[in-house]
């Protein structure tokens, strides 16, 4: 007699579940928002929005969201167990649900993450668009729109003429092509948070160099997720 297979048994190389939206979206939110935080969380407050909120319990979405964050790829076949998982590692987390949020994408997760360790904090807010395909639209208040999916540099820094010439400039000399920037500022000459997507790698010394300028609060670093 053959075996049941369950809804988290491998669908295909890339994908644990019944749905990319569910599942392997979900967990690359995830995997961007603890590499935007910088470690592995104690605490996340996830919530739920739209279709997700319907349905996150039944298409295993709260299983992918906690893989994600504890690091796991999208072809983890630890994903079906990553309660338990999380129960090792001492994460805690807290699930909420908004069914009618009519500004926001069907798909949307908003990720309140804590390192209790480090005392570091994020909030990010981030879509998914089907097949596997994510936007982290929003990182601490600040807009953002980039997909994770090429090398991205978050830089928080002072609002100053000159400075998002300059740091095109620094990239450019590390023959790094970029391919999207999005700016966004709380006001004029206040803080200013750059998010650039590249098509290629930084050098661990131009980082070092970006995080050394006297105007520039914060540099993270995400390679390709995948």
């Amino acid at each position: 007699m053959a075996e049941k297979s369950s809804i988290f048994d491998m669908i295909g190389p890339v994908m644990i579940g019944p749905s990319s939206s569910h599942t392997a979206g979900v967990v690359r939110i995830a995997s961007a928002a603890i590499r935007i935080l910088g470690s592995l969380p104690t605490h996340a407050t996830v919530t739920f929005y739209n279709s997700f909120a319907r349905t996150y319990e039944g298409h295993g979405s709260d299983r992918a969201i906690v893989a994600g964050l504890l690091g796991m790829a999208t072809d983890d076949k630890r994903i079906r167990d990553a309660f338990d998982h999380a129960k090792a590692a001492g994460l805690t987390y807290v699930f909420q649900s908004v069914g009618n949020a009519s500004t926001m994408h069907p798909n949307t997760i908003r990720l309140q993450l804590r390192d209790e360790r480090t005392g570091h904090a994020v909030e990010v807010i981030g879509q998914s668009r089907g097949g596997g395909v994510i936007r982290i639209v929003e990182v601490d208040g600040f807009p953002s729109d980039f997909s994770a999916s090429l090398h991205t540099l978050i830089i928080d820094a002072d609002d100053r003429t000159g400075s998002i010439a300059f740091i095109a400039s620094v990239i450019a000399h590390d023959d790094c092509n970029i391919a999207t920037m999005f700016v966004s500022r709380k006001g004029r000459n206040d803080a200013a948070r750059q998010f650039i997507e590249m098509d290629s790698g930084l050098r661990a010394i131009t980082l070092e160099y970006l995080r050394q300028l006297s105007w520039v609060q914060r540099v993270t670093y995400i390679p390709n997720i995948d």
